[in-house]
C-alpha cells in the first residue's frame, strides 16, 4: 500500500507545466462565470450558444459562409455547423499550439485582433470560444480544411481524448494531454469543402440541471440574424421532443424588411433608409514581430445602415446592432442616432411654429415625443468595436457617436429641404405626430392626479353632470354614458343609485380617429369621460385605477344613436384600449317597440318589448294566433327619453331583465382587424371609405334599416 509521501509524489508528477499553461486562465472563468456570460441560468447558457453562433456569422459577414445549422440535442448538448473557412489548424507562431487549441483554450486569442482576417466582427474580445469551452462538461470541435477533417476534444477546458466506444457523453473515459497535445485527423473531405462543427454539453457544475436551451430564444436570434445578413440560411433543429422540430430562416431583404416585420401598427410615414459611412482615428495595441504590443494609430471606417418609420401607436421599438451583434442596452451608436433625430425634428418644429400650431406654453419637443410610435433598426459595422463587458449589451466605442450623428443629420437635412410632394407630405405627417405627442404630454398633467376613486371624489375637477353611485366597490359599480339630458333625467329614477352612475354627453363627440391626441384632450366631452373613468389615457392608462367595473354605452336605438356609440367606441379603442381588452365596455340594447296587451278573460294584461321589426311582427303574429288583442298604434320608441323610469329600468338598466352587448377583442388578429376597420370607417382618408361603401352597395337591404 502506498504511503502518503508516495501518493503526494505521484500526484506531483501528474501535475505538469502543461496543466498550468492551459487551465490557468480558464479556471478564472469557471470561478467567476457571471463576469463573462452574465449569469448561470438559462440566459447565460444561451449566451454560450450565441458565442459559437456569432463566430459562424462572422464568417458569413466576410462572404465565406452561407449556411449555419444549429441543433439542440436531447442530452443537454447543442451543435453548431457552418460551411465557412474552418478554424486554422496549423501551428500558431510563438505559441507552439494549433489554431484550434489556441482558440478554445487561450483567453484573448483569435483571428480578430490583427485586422487582417476580419473586416468587422462581433467576437472581438477573443474569449468567446474559450469561455464556452471552460464552462462545458465536454466540447468537441471538428474542422474541415485542406481535404481533411481535424478533431480536438476538451473536458472543462482541458484538451485530451474521450473513449467513445460505448457512448458519446461527457462521462466517457477521458485521457488528458500532458506533455504535448495533438489535433487528430479523423476523416477526409471533398475538395473545396470547409467548415467548423462545434458541439458542447452544459456543465451541471456551473449551470443547474433544470436549465436548458430556449427554443424560442434561438428562433428569435436566428430570425434576427437572417434579416441582418441577407442571403444567409440558418437551419434550427430541436431534437428534444418526441419528434424533431425544424425551422429555416432566410431573408434576402435588409433592415427595411426587419422594420416592416417589427412594426405592427398603421403607418404614419413610409419606411426610411439611412445609409452612410464615416472615418475616425483610433490608437490600438498591435503585436510587432517580436510578439510585443505597441501602440499604433489607425484610421477606421464605420458603415451605418438604419431603417425607421413612425406608426399611429405610441410604443417605441428600437433594435440596435454592432456587426450584427445585438446591443439591447444601446451604446454610443444609439446615442448618436437619437441625439441627431431629436435635434433635427426639434429644429424643424421651432422653425415653423405657426405652421404646426405650437405656442410657448407647449414647451420644447422632448426625446420621448420624437420616439413615440417609432420602429427603428440601427446597425453599424466597423473593426474591433469596444463593448462594455463580454455580454456585448452596450457599445462603448466613443467615436461611433459622432459618425452616426453625422450620417443621420445629413439625411434629415436633405429630407426636410426636399421639394418632392410625397416627401413633404410624409415630413408634415411626422412633425404633426411629434407635436401631437408633445401637446399630449403637457396636457396629461391635468389627468395625472385623477387616478384613484377616493382622490377623484375629493377632487373638484370631476364634471358636475356626473351622477355618481354611492358604492366604492369597483367590481359591482357601473357607469352608464347616456345620450342627452332628457335620458339622464329618466335614468336617474330608473337606476340603482347604490351601484349605477350616470354621465350624459351632448350629441356627437369628437371623432378621435381623425384628430391628434392634443385635440382629443382639449375636447370637453372626451376629457370629461377620461376624468370620470379616472384611469388616464393612452400610455398613462392604468386599468387598475378605473373607477367602474362596467362601462355601458346607452344611446338611442336609431341612426344617430348608433353613430354616437361608434364615436364612443373609437375613443375607448384608441385611448382606453385595456378597458375593451378586459371586456369591461358594453353597449346597452334598448327596445324599439312596446306592445300593450290588455286583460282578456282569465288572461292577465301583458307588456311585451321587441328589439327589431322582425321580432315585432313575430310577436304580433303569436298574439293574433292566440286570439289576443293589443292596443294600437304600437308604441315606437324614438329615444330613451320617451320611456318612463319603470320602463327604462325594466328594459335597459335592471341586471335581471336587460340585455347588454359586450365589446371584445379576442386575440391579436382581432386587434389588428379592429385597427384597420376603425381607420377605414373613421379615419381621415376619404377615398378608401368611399370605395368600401360603393363595393358594399350591392349588399344593401332597405329592410335592415329601421327608420
Amino acid at each position: 500500500m502506498a504511503t502518503k509521501a508516495e501518493s503526494a509524489e505521484a500526484a506531483s508528477n501528474e501535475y505538469t507545466a502543461r496543466h498550468l499553461s492551459v487551465l490557468e486562465g480558464l479556471e478564472a472563468v469557471r470561478k467567476r462565470p457571471g463576469m463573462y456570460i452574465g449569469s448561470t441560468d438559462s440566459r447565460g447558457l444561451m449566451h454560450c450558444l450565441w458565442e459559437i453562433i456569432d463566430n459562424a456569422v462572422d464568417e458569413a459577414l466576410e462572404g465565406y459562409c452561407d449556411t449555419i445549422n444549429v441543433t439542440l440535442h436531447p442530452d443537454h448538448s447543442v451543435s453548431v455547423h457552418d460551411n465557412g473557412r474552418g478554424i486554422p489548424v496549423d501551428k500558431v507562431k510563438n505559441v507552439g499550439l494549433s489554431g484550434v487549441e489556441v482558440v478554445f483554450t487561450k483567453l484573448h486569442a483569435g483571428g480578430k485582433f490583427g485586422g487582417g482576417s476580419y473586416g468587422s466582427a462581433g467576437g472581438l474580445h477573443g474569449v468567446g470560444s474559450s469561455v464556452v469551452n471552460a464552462l462545458s462538461a465536454r466540447l468537441d470541435v471538428q474542422v474541415d480544411r485542406g481535404g481533411k477533417t481535424h478533431q480536438m476534444t476538451f473536458r472543462r477546458g482541458e484538451p485530451g481524448r474521450f473513449d467513445d466506444t460505448k457512448d458519446r457523453t461527457p462521462n466517457s473515459p477521458f485521457e488528458p494531454f500532458t506533455k504535448s497535445s495533438k489535433l487528430d485527423i479523423v476523416g477526409k473531405t471533398k475538395r473545396g469543402v470547409s467548415g467548423t462543427r462545434v458541439r458542447f454539453w452544459a456543465d451541471f457544475q456551473i449551470f443547474p440541471e433544470t436549465e436548458g436551451f430556449d427554443w424560442e430564444s434561438l428562433l428569435n436570434r436566428a430570425r434576427q440574424t437572417a434579416f441582418l445578413v441577407p442571403g444567409l440560411t440558418i437551419n434550427c433543429v430541436d431534437e428534444r421532443g418526441d419528434e424533431p422540430v425544424e425551422e429555416t430562416m432566410r431573408y434576402d431583404g435588409g433592415v427595411v424588411d426587419f422594420v416592416d416585420f417589427l412594426a405592427a401598427d398603421g403607418a404614419v410615414t413610409d419606411t426610411m433608409r439611412i445609409q452612410g459611412e464615416g472615418t475616425y482615428n483610433e490608437t490600438v495595441q498591435r503585436l510587432n514581430e517580436d510578439g510585443h504590443l505597441r501602440p499604433v494609430e489607425v484610421e477606421r471606417t464605420c458603415i451605418v445602415d438604419i431603417a425607421l418609420r413612425w406608426g399611429v401607436g405610441y410604443d417605441t421599438t428600437e433594435r440596435a446592432f454592432v456587426n450584427i451583434i445585438a446591443t439591447p442596452k444601446g451604446g454610443t451608436h444609439v446615442q448618436g442616432f437619437e441625439n441627431a433625430l431629436v435635434k433635427m425634428v426639434r429644429d424643424q418644429v421651432e422653425k415653423n411654429p405657426r405652421r404646426y400650431k405650437v405656442t410657448k406654453k407647449d414647451g420644447r419637443v422632448d426625446k420621448e415625443d420624437v420616439l413615440a410610435g417609432m420602429t427603428a433598426v440601427i446597425t453599424v459595422s466597423f473593426p474591433e468595436p469596444q463593448f462594455e463587458g463580454q455580454t456585448k449589451e452596450v457599445l462603448g466605442t466613443p467615436q461611433i457617436r459622432q459618425v452616426v450623428n453625422r450620417v443621420v443629420t445629413d439625411y434629415f437635412t436633405t429630407r426636410f429641404k426636399s421639394t418632392k410632394r410625397d416627401v413633404k407630405q410624409t415630413n408634415d405627417a411626422l412633425i404633426e405626430k411629434v407635436v401631437g405627442e408633445m401637446k399630449a404630454r403637457v396636457s396629461a398633467r391635468m389627468h395625472k392626479e385623477i387616478s384613484r376613486r377616493k382622490n377623484a371624489l375629493e377632487s373638484s375637477s370631476l364634471p358636475a353632470k356626473l351622477a355618481d353611485c354611492r358604492s366604492n366597490d369597483v367590481e359591482t359599480s357601473e357607469l352608464f354614458i347616456v345620450e342627452g339630458d332628457s335620458a339622464l333625467g329618466t335614468a336617474k329614477f330608473a337606476r340603482d343609485s347604490e351601484h349605477q352612475a350616470l354621465f350624459p354627453i351632448r350629441g356627437k363627440i369628437l371623432n378621435v380617429q381623425k384628430k391628434s391626441t392634443a385635440d382629443m384632450l382639449q375636447n370637453a366631452e372626451c376629457s370629461a369621460i377620461i376624468q370620470v373613468i379616472g384611469a388616464g389615457s393612452g400610455r398613462t392608462f392604468d386599468l387598475s385605477q378605473a373607477r367602474y367595473g362596467k362601462i355601458v354605452l346607452m344611446t338611442d336605438a336609431d341612426v344617430d344613436g348608433a353613430h354616437i356609440r361608434t364615436l364612443l367606441l373609437t375613443l375607448f379603442f384608441r385611448y382606453m384600449r385595456p378597458l375593451v381588452e378586459a371586456g369591461r365596455v358594453y353597449a346597452a340594447v334598448p327596445p324599439l317597440h312596446r306592445i300593450d296587451v290588455p286583460k282578456q278573460g282569465r288572461k292577465k294584461a301583458e307588456i311585451i318589448y321587441t328589439y327589431s321589426e322582425e321580432e315585432l311582427q313575430r310577436e304580433l303574429g303569436k298574439l293574433r294566433r292566440a286570439g289576443r288583442n293589443y292596443k294600437e298604434p304600437i308604441q315606437r320608441y324614438k329615444g330613451l327619453g320617451e320611456m318612463d323610469a319603470d320602463q327604462l329600468a325594466e328594459t335597459t338598466m335592471d341586471p335581471k331583465h336587460r340585455t347588454l352587448r359586450r365589446i371584445t377583442l379576442e386575440d391579436e388578429e382581432a386587434v389588428l382587424e379592429a385597427e384597420r376597420m376603425f381607420e377605414l370607417l373613421m379615419g381621415s382618408e376619404v377615398a378608401p371609405r368611399r370605395e368600401f361603401i360603393v363595393l358594399g352597395a350591392d349588399d344593401f337591404d332597405r329592410e335592415k334599416i329601421d327608420a
